[in-house]
């Protein structure tokens, strides 16, 4: 966006104050750089310890191939709701309807109560909806998206490390969160589910994309936080036993940065923002990109530009000057092609700012800038994922796709067209196409599941072959003795 209709000498001295946000090529290239030893660093059987992006395994160990089928629960359990579904995947046709859906509300005393009443009421709940579904004589396999920091331990076994988004239920840190769901299970009786599967939202938005392109080896999320998950070399994956095949890592990179390694493309704005949220030093990465702090870093900045003079006259207004007023949706509505200017007149005015014409580009300067460095730093660290999965194969091109969900990308009008465009820039080797997912911690949880069921089905065949090769040999071995 350029700075049409702004006086030259308030677009010059805005731009300094905005010349920071503007990161080059080169920049970006390094702020790749800097990610790329973080993975390794993470993937480390003893350097992951003190990683700042945690590359967890998921102990997912494939992406869909199009034969998966049958019927599979999904919960998705990530705040003060949680869902129930019941998912179809159908393999002829490449589809995964919802069959049935239910949402349940965790009242507050649940959420801070005991461990056990919380997973005695999704009992319930999964109980009520299997009767309602007329499904409660089937066992269906459960995918099970539990959107809290975890260790998983296999696919079937997440320790959770600390409760947030105001949960505190007793006894349940430290503990697996899928055998207390089971145990629940057992204690509501009268029912009973298949295997678990424990999926972040992030492997899920890859898994639901999977099933659609079978290309789609990365899977991304920028909405109100940041993360992304790929499939890696297990080679590579040091803390997980075994050599051969590949695993999805959820690299966690909402934490880059968490080590300083970062502080140079910091802003006075991103220090403020860091200091004053309820995790200062946290999540550095993600403070810069992503939804929660957008609207945030440009409240700062309309507040520092008003006192400089260079806007509304100088004169701020409470809602400015209020922490978490300047929303991130505004942005989008203030970068709208068509009403864009419009928007913003009507934002400046409900903040108690007028709706002078030249306050409102200078905002709208404001705003591109802002979403543009957070467009262009996610462009940098997906750029990283793409060139590593090509050279881990020793590929001189690589053709992949990216499943990808969040409101930023779905909702701001210029985000995902500017990523776009500067992955192909950083990552020239990788031809990279993006596909939105459709609830991937419904769907793709469904589908972490219909792919587990494969893999499980697929070595129980081997086993069987490799047990019938045996009993031949043996056959063979008591001729030649009888001979």
């Amino acid at each position: 966006m350029n700075g049409d209709g702004i006086p030259a000498d308030t677009l010059s001295k805005v731009q300094d104050y905005l010349e920071p946000f503007c990161l080059s090529l080169q920049k970006l290239r390094e702020v790749s750089n800097l990610l790329k030893k973080d993975l390794v660093k993470g993937l480390g059987r003893h350097s992951h310890k003190n990683a700042p992006v945690k590359m967890l395994p998921t102990f997912v160990r494939s992406t869909p191939d199009g034969t998966e089928k049958g019927d599979f629960l999904a919960l998705d359990l990530g705040g003060t709701n949680f869902r129930v579904l019941h998912v179809r995947v159908e393999a002829t046709e490449q589809k995964m309807p919802i069959i049935g859906s239910q949402i349940c509300t965790i009242p507050q005393e649940i959420m801070l109560g005991e461990g056990d009443k919380l997973f005695d009421h999704i009992a319930a709940c999964l109980y009520d909806f299997l009767v309602s579904k007329n499904l409660k004589g089937q066992t269906l396999p459960l995918g099970f998206t539990f959107s809290f920091p975890c260790e998983q331990k296999e696919i079937g076994k997440s320790i959770l490390i600390r409760w947030t988004k105001g949960f505190k239920c007793s006894g349940v840190e430290g503990k697996d969160v899928v055998q207390l769901l089971k145990d629940a299970i057992d204690r509501k009786g009268d029912y009973n589910i298949g295997p678990v599967a424990m999926v972040n939202d992030t492997v899920g938005t890859m898994m639901s994309c999977g099933y659609m392109d079978q290309n789609c080896e990365i899977g991304m999320i920028i909405g109100t936080g940041t993360n992304a998950c790929y499939m890696e070399e297990m080679k590579n994956v040091k803390r997980v036993e075994g050599e051969d095949g590949r695993m999805c890592i959820n690299t966690e990179w909402g934490g880059f940065g968490d080590d300083g390694s970062l502080e140079k493309f910091l802003t006075e704005f991103d220090r403020e923002v860091n200091e004053k949220s309820i995790n200062p030093g946290v999540h550095i990465f993600e403070k810069m990109i992503s939804g929660m702090y957008l609207g945030e870093i440009v409240r700062l900045v309309l507040v520092k530009l008003t006192e400089a003079k260079l806007l509304f006259n100088g004169q701020t207004s409470k809602a400015l000057l209020t922490p978490g007023q300047f929303e991130t949706r505004f942005i989008s509505e203030i970068e709208e092609q068509d009403k864009g200017l419009e928007n913003t007149q009507k934002i400046l005015e409900k903040l108690g700012l007028g709706r002078d014409m030249v306050d409102s580009r200078v905002v709208r300067l404001v705003c591109d800038t802002i979403s543009s460095r957070s467009a262009r730093l996610c462009a940098a660290a997906l750029a990283t994922l793409a060139n590593r999965i090509r050279v881990n194969r020793g590929l001189s091109h690589l053709k992949t796709t990216v499943g990808v969900d969040g409101t930023v990308y779905r909702k701001h009008p210029n985000f995902s067209e500017e990523l776009q465009a500067t992955v192909r820039l950083l990552a020239p080797k990788c031809d990279i196409t993006f596909l939105v997912s459709e609830d991937g911690s419904g769907r793709g949880a469904a589908m972490v599941t219909a792919v587990a069921q494969r893999l499980a089905r697929q070595s129980r065949l081997l086993e069987d072959i490799d047990g019938e090769g045996e009993d031949e040999e043996e056959e063979e071995v008591e001729e030649e003795e009888e001979d």
